[in-house]
């Protein structure tokens, strides 16, 4: 698996365990890490907020069929090996993930809180991280290129 986080600052322990899980999945073949604008800082809490980009691998399939019902024509289609319903499912197996909080056919969603205190502080400040997984479009010319365009 190719994993681009050129657009991601490294921040968010549960992300970082999103990626472990994501690469030891063979049907994944490309992940995009990015920050999502929504983060920010107080002095009570901190927001993180990441989307990841996951582009599943692919099998060939060969369909034959009849052009006008007389000449024999075959054309190479090419197979999901995932679906993101699928994802959910392994990362729903996968120690310290759990099920998304919330999943449609477009997008996984993860809401972790923490509650840290430092050493030598008074005040504890809470750390909230979402994490959202889409499901990206390689570009017909390059392989290692996402499009966001999700209509297909």
């Amino acid at each position: 698996m190719d994993v681009d986080a050129a657009g991601w600052s490294g921040d968010g322990d549960f992300t970082r365990r999103l990626i472990e899980v994501l690469g030891s999945l063979d049907a994944i073949r490309f992940l995009k890490v990015e920050d999502a604008p929504a983060s920010r800082a107080d002095s009570g809490f901190s927001f993180i907020s990441n989307e990841l980009f996951v582009v599943f691998d692919t099998t060939p399939r060969v369909v034959r069929a009849r052009r006008f019902g007389i000449l024999p024509v075959s054309r190479t289609v090419l197979d999901k090996r995932m679906t993101l319903e699928g994802l959910a499912t392994a990362l729903a197996g996968a120690e310290d993930v759990g099920e998304p909080d919330y999943g449609d056919p477009g997008m996984l969603q993860y809401l972790r809180t923490q509650r840290i205190v430092q050493p030598y502080q008074t005040q504890a400040y809470k750390l909230v991280e979402l994490v959202r997984i889409y499901e990206g479009h390689t570009r017909p010319t390059g392989l290692d290129a996402i499009d966001r365009n999700i209509s297909g």
